[in-house]
């Protein structure tokens, strides 16, 4: 769901865990299922995000990929992709100039292939941004490796700096769910409390004053790229889910409120003032709906609510909103016409997807890297099938939105 970095940018800038650990996890979520399958991958790829090798660089329709390992969960980064086995062992590929994937790739088209990330514990979640990856083992510790990056360019991942192998954090803390902006972490922890990381410039981070928000100000880098905890107006708030955009953060509470904070200049925060948040507020226009997901791209959101219908709101350029040609930005979530429930949903630049009851993908926006696996490079204006050969047996539980490509798990019919 990330923006790849360092690339152009076409037309717009365990589920095998303890039983006493998954009576501690509070929120439910896609990759914690214990349904393993295979992986398809569509897209540019001239990074090796693919996984084709070093010779395929895009894929107009879904592709699948050589893993020897069946996979619980996929995640699309800016330029990588990351897999998570039934094993409870992670695979990543794709762009690692800055120890994204966290392992060796010497070798020649080493980073094009699928290859495991060595010195984990058992894994139960996975999540990447343009530059970084995470890993949540089932002791709910948190592993980071790659780097984050601003405007000014290199942050470092920690007050260290870029780590190329898996390094530890919140060695104190339970955390039960990790998800990854564009360049900042945020993770859940079992006690209801959110804690983030990374680059705030646009307020993601939900914990840093509009005035330390470049680089920590005074305060330095290590204010920002250490993991603090996020302070909501209400101490009793205990939140249960987090949820992430490339530039914003949204987190749900326990009595089904949604805040939100980050960037906001396409109303994709769901505030119709186009002002960024730095700190957690109430989204009012969400009250209306009893959402249990949100997606976000770089302008607009995808919203899911718990009878399976998708809204979208934010910035209409191309078609990301699902919505019609003749659509404009919208300030509030609008419903997008889907024939069957959703499931689960998945944004990233000007892209959106909903993954449907019966196994297929609609999706919808830009076209032209080819990450709408339709076979096409024209833009979606609304909601159009993802098809190819290689899902005519197959039902999709899964799809992860990276910066140029879409990939997906896919298990037999």
């Amino acid at each position: 769901m990330m923006v790849g970095r360092g690339k152009k940018r076409t037309r717009e800038s365990d589920s095998h865990a303890t039983d006493s650990v998954q009576k501690k996890k509070k929120v439910h979520h896609p990759c914690h299922q214990d349904v393993a399958g295979v992986v398809l991958i569509c897209g540019e790829g001239d990074v090796g995000q693919l996984g084709l090798g070093e010779d395929v660089m895009e894929k107009a329709r879904p592709t699948l990929v050589d893993i020897p390992d069946k996979i619980i969960q996929v995640c699309g980064g800016g330029m990588h992709t990351v897999c998570l086995t039934e094993k409870g062992e992670v695979y990543t590929f794709g762009c690692n100039d800055e120890g994204t994937l966290g392992r060796d790739t010497s070798e020649d088209g080493a980073e094009t292939r699928p290859g495991k990330v060595e010195g984990l514990p058992r894994i139960v979640m996975v999540s990447g941004g343009d530059s970084h990856t995470a890993a949540l083992s089932e002791e709910g510790k948190v592993y980071i490796w790659g780097n984050f990056r601003d405007a000014n360019g290199h942050m470092g991942l920690t007050e260290e700096g870029v780590k190329n192998k898996p390094h530890q954090i919140l060695a104190d803390q339970e955390v039960i769910k990790i998800a990854s902006g564009g360049d900042h972490l945020v993770c859940l922890t079992s006690h209801g409390e959110v804690y983030t990381c990374g680059c705030a410039e646009q307020g993601q981070l939900g914990r840093v004053a509009e005035c330390f928000s470049q680089r920590g100000g005074r305060k330095g880098l290590s204010y920002i790229l250490h993991q603090a905890p996020v302070h909501f107006r209400s101490k009793k708030c205990f939140i249960e889910d987090v949820f992430v955009g490339q530039y914003a953060t949204f987190a749900k509470d326990r009595n089904g409120d949604i805040y939100s904070w980050g960037l906001n200049n396409y109303y994709q925060l769901g505030f119709g003032d186009m002002k960024n948040r730095f700190v957690p507020e109430k989204v009012k226009a969400f009250s209306k709906k009893n959402f249990v997901c949100v997606a976000s791209g770089q302008h607009h959101s995808v919203t899911l609510d718990n009878a399976g219908n998708v809204y979208t709101f934010g910035r209409s350029e191309y078609g990301r909103l699902g919505l019609g040609e003749n659509c404009t930005e919208t300030k509030e979530p609008t419903l997008v016409k889907l024939d069957k429930k959703c499931i689960q949903i998945s944004a990233s630049n000007s892209v959106s997807f909903a993954l449907l009851e019966d196994g297929t993908v609609s999706c919808w926006g830009m076209g032209t890297s080819k990450q709408l696996g339709n076979g096409s490079e024209d833009d979606a204006w609304l909601p159009t099938k993802m098809d190819g050969k290689q899902l005519q047996d197959r039902k999709v539980i899964q799809v992860s939105s990276g910066g140029q490509h879409t990939v997906l798990l896919a298990v037999d019919k």
